[in-house]
């Protein structure tokens, strides 16, 4: 199948430039496409996955996937890329990890002026969506948000230039930032690029992916554990279990299309292994079987019949025992004897920020 297709029937895309041509491109060679990143937050979170799994269903279909950091020193408190490693292969240049300080750090503003900013209209500009937004807050469009989408442009621009990148990808609110890099491109490289948009995921209770009562749920083992993980994903509504297994597994959609015709005990069966597929992905088959095991020992085993999902590798005979994978808290107990005020057990326990 072409990637496009792929992407399409999972459900990833919803806009696309010149959709044929694209096309045409994807089958006749191996492309070079590009998502860029936020470094600025604490980790990559579930927020991320979408356009992370677009990266990887990329480069399961022959082409080059490159995660573009947006301008900071370190990836999110990894510079060398270990959590995208999970999903990417980046072994000899199958997947490049670059930050756009590398460039646009050495720009001279006059310059960058007269040879990149008169190519964009400001009256084209301030009809984007995502302007549209900020001008219409009481927070109002600052000049350096201004300028994001020139420099969003740059970015592409150099890309296509140094490493043959033909397509970007993003959030449906970049449509207008993407379309102004092939716009660019066209006019300074009289080359021809692509984009291609994700819709806004949220669940089917209209919440945005990857918040909890808790805060965001992060791909880092170390702020969200893969206990807590699996548990985030095993919670799904049920109306979202096979939109889920389509966008964040791997599993074959024709597997997938049987779910919506599953109710009860194995519909929960269908969300063991969207948990348990989304755990392995994000964190290794071995974090996965100890997230399934312990959650087994906690609710008991969701049994999951060999016709459901069979690809998973979900155990599917006895789940055995995990309780270390269960997250807990240990108290001396003298100090129990003792007497301990409820305010501090609870921040002792994790289930209070502080103990004032």
């Amino acid at each position: 199948m072409n990637v496009l297709d792929v992407l399409q029937e999972r459900g990833f895309i919803d806009q696309t430039t010149h959709q044929q041509e694209l096309r045409d491109c994807l089958d006749q060679e191996n492309v070079t496409c590009y998502i860029g990143f936020d470094p600025t937050a604490a980790s990559l979170h579930v927020g991320s996955l979408l356009p992370i799994m677009s990266l990887a269903h990329m480069q399961q279909q022959g082409h080059r996937p490159i995660a573009l950091i947006g301008g900071g020193t370190g990836m999110v408190g990894d510079p060398s890329g270990k959590k995208l490693s999970h999903f990417l292969d980046f072994a000899e240049d199958k997947a490049l990890l670059l930050n756009n300080v590398d460039w646009l750090a050495e720009l001279k503003y006059i310059p960058f002026l007269r040879d990149i900013g008169r190519h964009f209209s400001v009256n084209r500009m301030i009809r984007a969506e995502s302007y549209k937004i900020r001008l219409d807050s009481e927070e109002g469009l600052t000049f350096i948000e201004f300028n994001y989408m020139v420099l969003q442009a740059y970015d592409f621009l150099e890309l296509f230039k140094n490493y043959d990148c033909k397509i970007q990808m993003g959030g449906s609110d970049q449509w207008g930032n993407i379309v102004a890099g092939v716009e660019l491109i066209r006019r300074v490289q009289q080359g021809v690029a692509f984009g291609i948009t994700f819709p806004l995921i949220t669940t089917s209770s209209g919440e945005k992916m990857g918040k909890t009562a808790k805060g965001a749920v992060w791909l880092d083992a170390e702020q969200t554990s893969p206990y807590d993980y699996y548990q985030y994903w095993i919670n799904t509504d049920d109306r979202d279990v096979s939109r889920f297994l389509a966008l964040f597994t791997f599993l074959p959609m024709e597997e997938i299309r049987q779910i919506e015709r599953l109710s009860g005990a194995d519909l929960n069966g269908a969300k063991a292994v969207l948990a348990f597929e989304a755990t392995r992905i994000a964190h290794g088959s071995r974090e996965a079987v100890n997230a399934y095991r312990a959650a087994a020992s906690m609710f008991g085993t969701r049994k999951v019949p060999a016709n459901i999902l069979p690809t998973s590798t979900i155990p599917r005979g006895d789940s055995g025992s995990d309780d270390e994978a269960v997250p807990s808290s240990f108290l001396d107990v003298e100090t129990l004897k003792a007497g301990i005020p409820a305010f501090k057990l609870f921040h002792q326990a994790g289930l209070a920020n502080s103990a004032c």
